[in-house]
């Protein structure tokens, strides 16, 4: 179970498997991609041209070359002779253990398996091995996974040790920073934790207190500032003073449970939707998708090159 991983197949290719091939070139590994789709080795390969300058400001490993990607639409020949294996297919868990169970029968027993799944358990995902379920782990990436460090691990119910400690390691090389989530909860951690504030960025805005750009303006010039630099309970334990997170704790329990007893469970209705789509159209004004992902990576860059500095 200490082989480590030097070539590496990528099990679809759309948006976070294709993040993740560059991520991997970039570092220097082999990496092999399949995907059934008929356009995916193009659509592959643009996204990797289109973020390599990226990686390449934040550095190329030695041996980093977009020549290391293969690309093949079987499934057999991609998982062939692979010391990893990341699957990024589908959020149906009908389709995930069909694959799981075809990849068990496919691969070595000391091939890891890591899902990049936002939603699914583990537990679920693994009950199709017949084998070696004990090798299959959440790897979850926040997109773009080739730019944003966080990768949340999670195992399942048959997930072992061993393979917790050599899938951290494989993303702790690669630069990236892993929590280890001790239970499977939907949603993992991360995804929780921005549904809970857009939850009520949505209540906010549909009783009227305040409009979509607004809401946005107040988390990215405020608390989202901040955030970038600490996780809010650094932040608190600063905002208590010179008595720390007990006189945070002494001073503002009282405040902040009464704003959670008066924190809102919106209900998406039709003419809430429209209105969220309203808004998000008009902040984003003549900017198309593609200017405001640029801008967002371009910040995303500075703001790297800050942190790596801490």
């Amino acid at each position: 179970m200490s082989k480590q991983a030097k070539r590496v197949a990528i099990v679809g290719t759309g948006v976070i498997g294709a993040s993740w091939a560059a991520l991997f070139l970039a570092k220097g590994l082999d990496v092999i991609a399949t995907d059934i789709a008929p356009d995916a080795e193009d659509r592959l390969r643009a996204y990797i041209d289109q973020a390599w300058p990226a990686l390449e400001t934040l550095g190329l490993a030695a041996g980093a070359s977009r020549s290391r990607l293969t690309f093949t639409s079987d499934l057999t020949a991609a998982v062939s002779g692979v010391d990893m294996v990341q699957e990024n297919c589908p959020e149906r868990i009908d389709f995930k253990k069909v694959l799981y169970k075809q990849l068990d029968a496919l691969l070595p027993p000391d091939t890891l398996i890591s899902s990049s799944s936002s939603g699914l358990t583990m537990s679920e995902i693994q009950s199709a091995c017949e084998r070696h379920p004990e090798r299959c782990v959440i790897g979850h990436p926040f997109n773009p996974p080739h730019l944003i460090p966080l990768v949340e691990i999670v195992g399942g119910a048959k997930t072992s040790e061993q393979t917790i400690e050599r899938i951290t390691n494989f993303y702790t090389a690669l630069g990236k920073r892993t929590i280890r989530l001790n239970k499977e909860v939907p949603g993992h951690v991360a995804n929780r934790l921005q549904a809970a504030l857009w939850r009520e960025v949505v209540y906010l805005v549909s009783e009227g207190v305040v409009n979509v750009a607004d809401a946005d303006t107040a988390v990215c010039w405020g608390p989202g500032l901040r955030w970038a630099i600490m996780g809010p309970n650094m932040l608190f334990h600063l905002g208590g003073g010179q008595g720390g997170i007990e006189h945070f704790f002494d001073q503002f329990t009282g405040p902040m449970t009464a704003w959670w007893s008066a924190l809102g469970s919106p209900t998406i209705t039709p003419e809430l939707r429209e209105k969220v789509i309203a808004g998000v159209r008009e902040e984003a004004g003549n900017r198309s998708s593609g200017e405001l992902a640029a801008r967002r990576d371009e910040m995303l860059l500075s703001l790297l090159a800050l942190r790596a500095k801490d």
